[in-house]
């Protein structure tokens, strides 16, 4: 049976920081270099989605707290021909019928700012869903539509990241219609392999918004911006095709522009990214995109870029972890980010199977 798998984690300490001095020195294991992935093996590979029930070494923790549910696996890899975008106003969020609660949007925003001033408002991409076909078992490839609307930093940070974040849920096991309340803005992160066989980590700095000192994968959200959506305008049909294609485009390219920015690699040292499924943190509400790519550089050469990284304010410091070290470092990320090492797992698992 194809469809969404659960996953538990454990939640970690709620402390939204990792002091400078905890840091561990990385082991030096090449672990990875039994299970590295060409990307020759996404396009020979047969193409499919999996229902994998987690081996226990996939559970990091406590069942009872769970940080992160995987809401699609593609282990595999998907391509942007495989990934379309079905973009509408009924993907937008739903405002609460609880008058004092939306007000507390604009209140815990303006909290947010004058504490941090580098927080500024933006458009994104909200996460409503998503639709999956063909794959195993049938003659067609897999394909995924992922289901958009449009909310922004400021909604998100009122409601997702609002102390009060669990009143905006309902009450339901439709993973959807329990968030229709919440911002759930679409980010993105990437499982980047080096040439010596090791995974980029960042470190996030104390400036960002969400989960500083965390250890994160680079990665960022698809913008609207980028490809001139401010609205939900109307279009004929000719250019409304035309921007379908655009927004798949740019969930692709918004990961590749996310790395170079963070970490400072150039673009034609990457390979096109493998979209491998979507998890969903549990604490907040929190919707992640994960997608793999191969760097044809080594680890020394990315740390001494990353230096000169436009967006190396974002973060403090650059890691290149083996899967010993990557084991003990996803404890120590946001749910969503731990959602998207076991995304990574799930693909080594189906390259080795291959």
């Amino acid at each position: 049976m194809h469809r969404e798998v659960d996953v538990a984690a454990e939640v970690r300490s709620q402390d939204l920081t990792v002091p400078r001095k905890r840091r561990q020195p990385l082991a030096r294991g090449l672990t990875l270099q039994k299970i590295s992935l060409k990307p020759e093996f996404f396009l020979k590979k047969k193409l499919h989605f999996y229902t994998i029930p987690m081996k226990a070494n996939m559970e990091i923790g406590n069942q009872d707290q769970p940080a992160f549910k995987i809401r699609l696996s593609c282990p595999t890899g998907l391509s942007p021909s495989q990934v379309s975008v079905d973009f509408g106003q009924v993907y937008d969020r739903i405002p609460h019928p609880d008058v004092n609660l939306e007000n507390s949007i604009s209140e815990i925003w303006d909290q947010r700012v004058q504490k941090n001033a580098s927080l500024f408002n933006g458009l994104k991409f909200r996460y409503g869903g998503h639709s999956f076909s063909g794959g195993a078992g049938t003659d067609q490839e897999p394909h995924v539509c992922l289901h958009l609307g449009l909310t922004d930093y400021r909604t998100f940070v009122g409601t997702n990241l609002n102390p009060l974040w669990e009143r905006f849920l309902l009450p339901s096991e439709d993973d959807f219609r329990q968030c229709q309340h919440t911002s759930s803005p679409l980010g993105n992160g990437a499982v980047i392999e080096t040439s010596d066989k090791k995974i980029i980590v960042l470190q996030r700095s104390k400036n960002v918004g969400e989960f500083p000192g965390h250890y994160v994968f680079p990665g960022g959200h698809p913008e609207p911006e980028e490809i001139r959506i401010s609205s939900h305008d109307n279009r004929d049909d000719n250019s409304h095709q035309i921007m379908k294609e655009k927004l798949s485009q740019e969930m692709f390219d918004s990961i590749t522009r996310e790395v170079v920015e963070e970490i400072g690699v150039p673009a034609d040292s990457l390979t096109k990214p493998a979209f491998i499924g979507i998890s969903r943190r549990v604490l907040n509400v929190r919707p992640t995109a994960f997608f793999f790519m191969t760097c044809s550089l080594q680890s020394m050469e990315i740390q001494q870029l990353y230096h000169s990284a436009a967006d190396g304010y974002e973060s403090t410091q650059l890691y290149a972890a083996s899967m010993d070290d990557l084991e003990s470092m996803a404890k120590k990320m946001p749910g969503c980010h731990q959602g998207g090492f076991a995304l990574f797992k799930l693909m080594i698992d189906a390259a080795k199977d291959a």
